[in-house]
This record gives C-alpha cells, sequence and structure tokens, in this order.
C-alpha cells in the first residue's frame, strides 16, 4: 500500500510541477503582448486549466489517459516502475525549469517511464506502437502548430485588411483573453490525463498484485467488478483522480514560470497582440485536435510551432533559428534523458528493495 500511496503523491507532485514549468505555454504571449499583467495571466491560465475537467468529464473524455496506461505492457508493468518513471519526469523537468528550457513534461514522464520497464524487464516491456505515436508527434505537434499559425495569420490578415490598425490591436487584446482561456483549457486537458493515467494504470497493478479487496475504499474503482478493467479504461478509477491531477496543474500554474515566460514570449520571435491572438489560437486548435486523436503531445511543442508559423508571415528571419533549433534539441534529447534517469532511479530502487 505505501508504493500505490507514493504513486499518487508523486502524479500529483508531478502535476503541480508541470503547472508551474508549463504555465508559460498559455500566458508566455498575453503576457509579453501586455495584454494582461503576470499575475493576473497565471490566476487567469489556473482557473480555465481546471474547467478542463469539466469539459473532459462531461464533453471530450479521458482519451490520452487511456493511452499512457498503454506505454508499458499491462501484464509487466509494476509499481516500482511507476515510481521510477514519475521520479525521473520530476527530476528532469525540474532541471529544464532551473534552466529556463521550455521542454515537454509530458515527454519526460513518457520517458522515465519507457526507462524504469526496459530496466526491469527488458525491450518487450514497451509497448512500442504506442510509444512510436507520442515520439512523431515530437515533430507532428510542432509542424501542426506551425501551419495552424501560419494559415490563421494569413487569413486574419485578409479579413481584416480595411480594419484600421488601431482598431485590430485593441480588438486583438481583448481577443487574446479569449485564446489564452481555449489554450489554457487544451493546456489542462493534455497535461492532466497523463497523470491520471499513470494512477489508473498503478490501481490496475495493485489490483492484479493483490487483489480489489486490498484497496481501501476511498482508492477504490467506481465502475469496475475486477481490478484489470483499470488499466483498459480510466472510467474504472476513482472519480477524485481527474478532480485530484487538474487542481494539482491549476495550483502549479499559479506559481509562475517566469524564466521560461521570457524564452516563448520574446526570444522565438517578436510578438504583437495581433500575432499573439493567432498564435494561441493555433496551439489551442491544435490540442484539441489531439486530444480528440488520444494522443498525448507536448503543448510546449505546439505554441513553440504556432508561435514560429505566425512569425514566418512577416518574413523568415524574423523567426530567431538559433533558439529554435535549442528548442528542437531539448526536445530530441528529453526522452533518452528521462529514460536514461528512470531506468537508474529504478536500479538503485532495486538494490534497497
Amino acid at each position: 500500500m505505501a508504493w500505490l500511496i507514493a504513486i499518487i503523491v508523486l502524479a500529483i507532485a508531478f502535476d503541480f510541477i508541470n503547472g508551474f514549468h508549463d504555465s508559460a505555454n498559455s500566458i508566455a504571449t498575453v503576457v509579453s503582448t501586455k495584454v494582461l499583467k503576470p499575475f493576473v495571466a497565471v490566476v487567469w491560465a489556473a482557473f480555465f486549466n481546471f474547467v478542463a475537467f469539466f469539459i473532459a468529464e462531461y464533453l471530450l473524455g479521458f482519451n490520452i489517459a487511456n493511452t499512457v496506461q498503454k506505454v508499458v505492457e499491462a501484464e509487466v508493468v509494476t509499481l516500482p516502475i511507476i515510481i521510477a518513471g514519475l521520479t525521473a519526469a520530476i527530476v528532469w523537468s525540474l532541471i529544464t525549469w532551473w534552466k529556463g528550457i521550455p521542454s515537454s513534461s509530458s515527454h519526460t514522464l513518457i520517458g522515465g517511464l519507457v526507462g524504469a520497464a526496459i530496466c526491469s524487464k527488458g525491450v518487450a516491456a514497451v509497448h512500442w506502437s504506442t510509444v512510436g505515436i507520442i515520439v512523431g508527434f515530437i515533430f507532428i505537434a510542432p509542424l501542426i502548430g506551425f501551419i495552424a499559425g501560419n494559415l490563421i495569420t494569413l487569413c486574419s490578415y485578409w479579413l481584416c485588411r480595411r480594419v484600421l490598425p488601431h482598431k485590430m490591436e485593441i480588438w486583438s487584446k481583448r481577443l487574446q483573453l479569449v485564446s489564452s482561456a481555449c489554450l489554457s483549457i487544451g493546456h489542462g486537458l493534455n497535461d492532466s490525463q497523463k497523470e491520471i493515467g499513470v494512477i489508473a494504470c498503478a490501481l490496475a497493478a495493485f489490483g492484479t498484485q493483490y487483489g480489489l479487496d486490498a484497496l481501501p475504499a476511498w482508492l477504490l474503482p467506481d465502475t469496475i467488478s475486477h481490478a484489470g478493467e483499470v488499466g483498459h479504461n480510466f472510467t474504472g478509477a476513482p472519480s477524485w483522480i481527474p478532480v485530484a491531477c487538474i487542481t494539482a496543474i491549476a495550483i502549479g500554474t499559479m506559481s509562475g514560470g517566469w524564466k521560461i515566460i521570457k524564452t516563448m514570449g520574446n526570444k522565438i520571435t517578436k510578438i504583437t497582440p495581433y500575432e499573439g491572438l493567432c498564435s494561441q489560437a493555433a496551439g489551442a486548435i491544435t490540442l484539441f485536435v489531439t486530444q480528440n486523436l488520444g494522443v498525448p503531445v507536448s503543448t510546449t511543442h505546439v505554441i513553440s510551432g504556432s508561435i514560429m508559423g505566425v512569425g514566418s508571415v512577416k518574413r523568415m528571419s524574423a523567426v530567431r533559428w538559433g533558439v529554435t533549433i535549442d528548442l528542437v534539441t531539448a526536445w530530441i534529447i528529453t526522452i533518452p534523458i528521462s529514460a536514461l534517469i528512470g531506468a537508474c532511479t529504478y536500479g538503485v530502487m532495486m538494490i534497497w528493495i
């Protein structure tokens, strides 16, 4: 039982870290364009992070949570593997936050779980087709954001070609509040569900090993007759799990993430309120599409791609490609490094168990 409690605590802690690490994704442009002051912006984002729960519960479902549960083969997943994976995710997220690198908390978690699983049971322990899709979207997600940002900007320019510049700026600032809210909802939907899936997977592993009767009432899944169903369908997990995870992200978001905001808001390209609106709209659309597909993507990758797409409309040289190369490098190394940390963590754990 202690292992299971530790997983729940670590998962919620990772959600909190995810909130202040990734808060920059949804508020960087709205802060850099001076539409909202930083404190107001994080409160705004935190509120809509929590709204995401109701949208997932009553409209869109928990598709991403179900996908995350399949990263490690159900028959080999154990509680120590999950603990090692979560620990690796927390360590790498804190390192990248400290350095101000907008890396992916999502891929950090996936990498940590993969590394721990391989260290425990070998490469056969990983569900490679699921991991392959997630890895593919490291490149596909920012590309979608880039194209969407580019097209939305071009279409908006054409539609507003007769609007006076000062009126366009006024309306852009007002509409940025809407686009920022939608992006925060997309962030809440996408990022919180990964930890929801991890907790549900831990319940399945515990139930398989010890039996459903060993679970206390507050951890008992709501709608299942045997523990094995938890790992295949999130609806079998306790209803408090999504509330706790999304609340942790919302509180974490209120803690801010100012180093990363500087990178996302200014270093990639200079952004006007109008361009901030277009980039946020493109990012939100991309996140809603991938959530519907059940593919866990990085909100960092998505919004970075959309900012690049918007900036490239002015001219390709408007995007600081040197900064972009640094970002892409961080994206590529995140899964391997977190996998290594996960494997090492699992190895150390096994020495003491």
